[in-house]
């Protein structure tokens, strides 16, 4: 198989509590994640994987394929990690769970770029238009160099600056591809320094000493992290 389309999906969100159960406008989040990745991805070939029986009665549900991973997974990619030990593929993209109104042109647009860049890790950004984003601590925020390679990402302010000024910057939009080969050296025990540090998975490539190519997206995609997310996103869905 050349690609597949992973869901990772977890309860134990602490900022949220149950966060992919939560209904927004007669669905659930996972639900509307789900139906944004059907509209650019085979549905055959789209997996949520999770450790939560609750989120696999409602895949059985609604006929999303589900696969059941270990309670012990550090991170949704060691999820992953697990579902390519179960289903072979050259490839795997990753939408997170909590991204309801995530757009299927980014789902294309990295479809395509993993065609160009077969052996690189990829993962989505898009521009910082406010103060607010680039101050809060629930937006991850990246740098990377001319040839698009991921350098560094934070929740603090960065690029920053003596004067603590509002800087042209860059936010992480949480899509990913990932090929098998390196996806595989991901899985570990415990987790890396900055990615601990930061709560940033994609830092344990990095710590790894493994390159991440940065693609630019759109900035549609708004992930529900915080009780105010579920706000915005019912907003935009009025």
């Amino acid at each position: 198989m050349d690609q597949i389309l992973v869901i990772p999906a977890r309860l134990g969100s602490k900022r949220l509590k149950n966060k992919p159960l939560i209904i927004l406008k007669g669905k659930t989040i996972l639900e509307r994640t789900y139906l944004q990745c059907t509209k650019a991805f085979d549905k055959k070939k789209i997996y949520v994987a999770t450790d939560s029986h609750q989120i696999k009665m409602l895949c059985k549900k609604k006929k999303i394929n589900c696969i059941i991973t270990s309670k012990n997974c550090l991170t949704g990619t060691d999820r992953i990690v697990e579902v390519a030990k179960k289903i072979k593929a050259k490839s795997y993209i990753n939408v997170q769970g909590d991204e309801p109104i995530f757009n299927p042109k980014d789902i294309f647009k990295l479809i395509k770029m993993s065609k160009k860049y077969p052996n690189d890790i990829l993962n989505g950004y898009s521009e910082i238009k406010t103060k607010r984003l680039y101050y809060s601590r629930n937006i991850p925020k990246v740098i990377f160099s001319k040839n698009k390679k991921l350098l560094y990402m934070s929740r603090s302010p960065i690029p920053g600056s003596k004067k603590n000024k509002f800087n042209k910057s860059f936010r992480q939009i949480c899509a990913y591809v990932f090929p098998r080969k390196k996806l595989l050296k991901f899985k570990r025990n415990e987790k890396t320094n900055f990615e601990m540090i930061e709560d940033i998975e994609i830092l344990r490539f990095l710590e790894l000493g493994i390159d991440v190519r940065m693609i630019r997206l759109t900035d549609i995609s708004k992930s529900v992290d915080v009780k105010s997310d579920v706000k915005k996103i019912l907003k935009y869905l009025n």
